[in-house]
């Protein structure tokens, strides 16, 4: 009886020996295997067909990754180089394991991205779902199990010092807003996307900190979520099991007792697959995948680290909160503030009111108001904190210039500055909360402009026919009086507009003296002034600059001396006028005053005492340091904000570059040079003009006789931006290697390539907000006009008000360089 249990005991041994070694047998990829996005083999599977690796299609086009595939379903588990641009949909890229061992993407335009960094003999899609690369030993010298993206799976482990990274969103596999860290102190911590690794910022831990041993997170393959001792490899602690008992299986959404049998019975035979991913929304899940007999997947999330999604920190934005509705999590902005953008809420909010004047330390309670909100928490740094009553806390925010809102709870109240950070609402908390947001005067909306009625006038009753008969003959007589005067009148104006109009023809002043309220200066007063045009500060297409004096010397000004032939000049000195004579901005060179005397045309500016940004970046002795850098680039866009959105008539500059940004005494960048401006009427978006501006900044859509919009100056900004982050031109022939010639070709590089240190060597810089701006400057360059941000988004991301996706590839000669 011994023997024959013997014997059963052997013969399950082997059976159980030999299916681990069908587990570990694998698809083996040689030297010289290719793929292709738009044909059959696509792909690399694995031996069971359940996993992947090769071009998973999305809506945008190709990328390479690995996933899970069923009859009809395709689930995405990792993927390669997940923040470079996806392939066209129409792209002849291939996907090739070299005959050098090499793992290369070739783009349709020749450009070469590698998968894995080393040379291998052969390659294998794993049936666990890791893609491995073998020496010529067979032993594993690269596997897509090391460089986790979004999710690990079963038998796969992450390492102190490791993190997961959730996705845009369900069909973009980029980098999201939120990742998982596998601490050197080995906590699991949650935290918001471009956040410190601060308490603060952490949403969910494992608490497993100060034991003074490094943890691993492994999941093993019967689904036990694990927390492994790197010292012995024994188990710490569990965070989620996806054990197939009665009771746990109960508790699964869609429980059937059938498929409870029929799935103990599958995973005997390993038929179901374990992932844990860190999803969209910030929840970190643990996912069970069990094949049905129609050979598709039934999906359940057996265990997740939060089930309240508002307890995300940054699932909303700024001066927002986060709430359900129909039980779903959704994001609303607080009292004083709308959404940045509709239609992406989270997005966070702007305030919507102007920001009133302080005086003396103290604000004008009479420009704001206090509202309330029950149950709204977020989770800032307040500066102020003291005992009183809640009406003395509201009284006190109103008068303090700082305070924009405050908690009052249990008789205290915290003083906070805008914006808001990880906002909700908690209906759970047995606390009174009182939420006071300090309101303004809302921002006038052209629907809800409404005109003043006038007032209403007494009405008087008379009852003497004597006073009627009076009434009646003054009446007449005013009536009469005015007809004969207004008769008068009419006729003087008359003659004296017809006298007027003739004089204008003949001096050609076009009537800019009543159009504008500038001064007019004779051709001899700016002579004198100039010296006889003696100091040249520039020269521009159309004349030149000169230094010189008004009011006897206590006033600088610049005299700008139109050359051209007339009908250019006399068309360049039109544009100039209408355009800056009506825009006033404190990133605006102010013209003061005009000559139109005779065939003269000239134009008096304001003095710019420090030159040119040109001067200032590329021929400076010192230029200037990361802080300059950053405020020149918002006076320079909030400018432009102005011109696009803020002028009377919009205004398209069509010539932004250094050489016409000036800056004062005080270091202020000022746009100057209106006169390739181009003026947009009140119903227009677009324009057709000639060919202006200066090669290298023009918008590529001057070259495509297109109507030309806002966008075009968004195109010269961008490139300005990147040369104001890096000061140097656009286009420098003396660089050392060929590839940094054209900037933003280079910046490209190294932003793909995760090198934008190269773009400041030695220099001390706030590598976030170098990243900001160089996206912010990817963005703006877009061949595509509509892919461009408007000015308004611009000067939002530059602040960091909102979030920046990541830009594709600019032009088409860049991506295929």
């Amino acid at each position: 009886m011994t023997s024959m249990s013997t014997v059963l005991l052997l013969i399950s041994f082997l059976c159980l020996a030999k299916r681990g070694v069908q587990q570990e047998q694998s698809s083996h990829i040689t030297p010289g295997s290719t793929i292709f996005p738009n044909a059959q083999a696509s792909s690399w599977p694995s031996l069971s067909g359940r996993f992947a690796f090769g071009f998973y299609r999305l809506d945008n086009g190709f990328r390479v990754g690995i996933w899970l595939f069923a009859k009809r379903q395709k689930m995405v588990v990792w993927t390669a180089n997940r923040d470079d641009p996806a392939l066209p949909l129409t792209s002849r890229a291939t996907l090739k394991f070299t005959e050098d061992g090499k793992l290369v993407l070739t783009s349709e335009q020749g450009e070469k991205r590698l998968i894995a960094n080393v040379t291998a003999s052969s390659a294998s899609m794993l049936d666990s779902g890791n893609f491995v690369l073998y020496d010529k030993n067979k032993s594993i010298i690269w596997e897509s199990f090391q460089y986790p993206t979004d999710t690990i799976l079963g038998g796969q482990n992450l390492y102190p010092g490791s993190r997961l990274v959730s996705s845009v969103s369900e069909t973009n596999y980029s980098t999201g807003r939120f990742r998982l860290e596998m601490q050197e102190d080995g906590n699991l911590v949650l935290y918001p996307m471009y956040t410190d690794n601060t308490r603060a910022n952490a949403y969910w831990s494992s608490d497993t900190f100060g034991t003074n041993t490094k943890f691993h997170l492994y999941l093993n393959s019967t689904g036990l979520l694990q927390l492994i001792n790197e010292t012995d490899l024994s188990t710490y602690h569990t965070l989620g099991e996806a054990s197939f008992s009665p009771a746990a299986y109960r508790s699964w959404p869609g429980y059937d007792p059938y498929h409870y049998y029929n799935n103990q019975n599958k995973n005997a035979t390993n038929s179901t697959i374990y992932r844990a991913t860190l999803d969209v929304d910030g929840i970190f899940r643990l996912y069970s995948h069990i094949y049905n007999g129609s050979g598709e997947i039934d999906v359940s999330a057996v265990w997740y680290a939060l089930k309240d999604t508002c307890d995300v920190k940054g699932y909303c934005g700024f001066n927002s909160y986060c709430t359900y509705n129909d039980n779903q999590p959704t994001c609303l902005c607080l009292p004083g503030s709308d959404f940045v953008d509709q239609f992406h809420r989270t997005f966070g909010c702007k305030r919507n009111y102007t920001e009133a004047e302080c005086k003396s330390g103290k604000a004008n309670a009479h420009h704001f108001s206090i509202e309330t909100m029950e149950n709204i928490v977020w989770e800032d740094i307040y500066y102020s904190k003291g005992r009183m009553s809640m009406e003395e806390c509201s009284r006190s925010c109103l008068e303090d210039c700082n305070c924009e809102a405050a908690l009052f709870k249990e008789g205290i109240c915290m003083k906070q500055k805008l914006p808001l950070m990880y906002g909700k609402r908690d209906l759970q908390s047995d606390e009174e909360i009182m939420a006071l947001l300090k309101v303004g005067k809302r921002r006038p909306e052209e629907h809800e402009i409404r005109p003043i009625p006038p007032p209403k006038l007494p009405v008087y009753h008379i009852k003497s026919k004597k006073v009627v008969v009076e009434v009646l003959l003054l009446t007449l007589s005013l009536v009469t009086f005015s007809c004969v005067f207004l008769t008068i009148f009419g006729l003087f104006v008359y003659k004296f507009r017809v006298l007027r109009y003739k004089r204008l023809l003949e001096d050609r002043n076009w009537g800019l003296t009543k159009e504008l309220t500038l001064q007019l200066f004779s051709y001899d007063e700016l002579r004198k002034a100039t010296n006889g045009f003696k100091e040249e500060l520039g020269k521009g297409s159309f004349g030149a600059v000169y230094k010189g004096t008004l009011y006897k010397g206590r006033e600088t000004v610049a005299v700008k001396r139109l050359e051209k032939l007339v009908e250019e000049g006399e068309r360049e000195f039109q544009a100039e006028m209408r355009a800056i004579g009506r825009a006033h901005h404190r990133n605006l060179v102010r013209l003061l005053g005009y000559c139109a005397e005779d065939s003269n045309r000239l134009l008096v500016y304001e003095y710019m005492a420090n030159g040119s940004l040109a001067n200032q970046l590329f021929k400076a002795t010192r230029r200037p340091d990361w802080n300059e850098r950053i405020r020149i680039a918002l006076d320079v866009a909030r400018a432009i904000l102005y011109l696009h959105e803020e002028c009377e008539t919009p205004i398209i500059h069509c010539d932004i570059k250094p050489q016409n940004i000036l800056m004062d005494d005080t270091w202020t960048a000022k746009i100057s040079d209106f006169g390739l401006a181009k003026l947009l009427m009140g119903d227009q978006t677009r324009t057709f003009t000639g060919a202006r501006g200066t090669r290298g900044y023009m918008a590529p859509e001057w070259q495509k006789n297109t109507p030309i919009s806002v966008k075009a100056d968004i195109y010269s900004f961008g490139i300005v931006l990147l040369e104001i982050v890096c000061c140097r031109r656009n286009l420098d022939t003396t660089v050392s290697k060929t590839e940094e010639i054209i900037l933003s070709t280079w910046v490209y590089r190294c932003f793909v390539g995760k090198e934008l240190d190269k773009l400041v060597l030695g220099e001390e810089v706030d590598k976030q907000n170098l990243e900001r701006m160089m996206m912010v400057a990817l963005w703006c360059i877009q061949d595509e006009p509509a892919l461009r941000p408007s000015i308004k988004s611009v000067v939002m991301m530059l602040e960091g008000m909102i979030d920046i996706s990541i830009p594709p590839c600019p032009t088409a000669s860049i991506s295929s360089m």
